[in-house]
């Protein structure tokens, strides 16, 4: 799956990105399975709102309870003062998450992908399991800031393995929010650790290294169909889109079954939901 030149660079930066590993088609069965879900989505019901900042404020039961199921989470800025939200319900979701991946067709289809299985195993993984996937909507006006964090944080495994694969659904560009990233900074520690003990969780800090700025992170924006894989260790966050358009993305969490995964990671599964590789 990947020229010489590439394992080196994912050695190098920590990640790599591979334009048109997924065809239109491909993107528009899963669009188009997203926004239907979206569409059968009572917030009347029971709903939250995800954010990155100050995340132990903001974790609740409904997110803490999306681990092994679907659920849609809004963006911050989706509500006014009156508690209503400003505009139509599909351009206020931030996310649907977390067991897509596992628990619908039209995502196992696009997950199901012998292509990434192998990929994975290239990047380091000798035996992939994925553990969380994410519909991301970054919503045109209101797609919220995503801060510097590192994804081991949530997957912490001994030693470390989390890998990230993300998929353009769109173009991601400086203007609707691509992602930004610290080359090399995957070497560095891991800088905190998100942890959950039943209903109760907080965030260990566990390095007082600080985070990168835009003087050494780099934009990673790509075309839609891309395929951004990145090291458990990498700084990586996404500005608010301000824009006119969305910036569409699907992003998968697998670490390897040879490492042990942490019992106060945040997700859990166990012998009726396994956890489970790409085939």
């Amino acid at each position: 799956m990947l020229t010489e030149s590439q394992k080196q660079q994912y050695q190098r930066d920590g990640f790599i990105v591979i334009p048109g590993f997924k065809s239109a088609d491909e993107i528009t069965r899963l669009r188009a399975r997203a926004a239907q879900i979206v569409n059968d989505f009572d917030p009347a019901a029971q709903s939250g709102i995800f954010s990155t900042i100050e995340q132990e404020k903001t974790t609740d039961d409904y997110f803490l309870g999306s681990d092994n199921t679907v659920r849609c989470f809004f963006e911050e800025e989706a509500f006014g003062a009156d508690g209503l939200l400003k505009q139509a319900k599909e351009l206020s979701i931030n996310k649907i998450g977390h067991a897509m991946h596992d628990l619908d067709p039209a995502f196992r289809a696009f997950t199901a992908d012998a292509r990434l299985e192998e990929l994975a195993r290239e990047l380091g993984l000798s035996d992939p399991k994925v553990w969380q996937s994410m519909y991301i909507f970054k919503q045109p006006g209101i797609g919220g800031e995503v801060r510097w964090h590192q994804d081991a944080t949530y997957f912490d495994t001994d030693p470390v393995s989390v890998t990230t694969f993300w998929f353009a659904l769109e173009d991601a560009t400086l203007d609707n929010g691509c992602m930004w990233a610290e080359p090399g900074g995957h070497r560095g520690p891991m800088r905190e650790r998100f942890l959950r003990n039943g209903d109760d969780v907080r965030m260990e800090k566990l390095s007082d290294m600080g985070w990168p700025d835009n003087s050494t992170a780099v934009p990673l924006e790509c075309k839609a169909g891309s395929l951004v894989c990145f090291h458990g260790l990498l700084p990586h966050y996404s500005a608010p889109n301000r824009s006119a358009v969305s910036r569409h993305a699907y992003t998968l969490h697998v670490t390897d079954g040879a490492t042990r995964y942490s019992p106060q990671n945040w997700i859990q599964r166990d012998e009726k939901l396994p956890a489970r590789g790409f085939l």
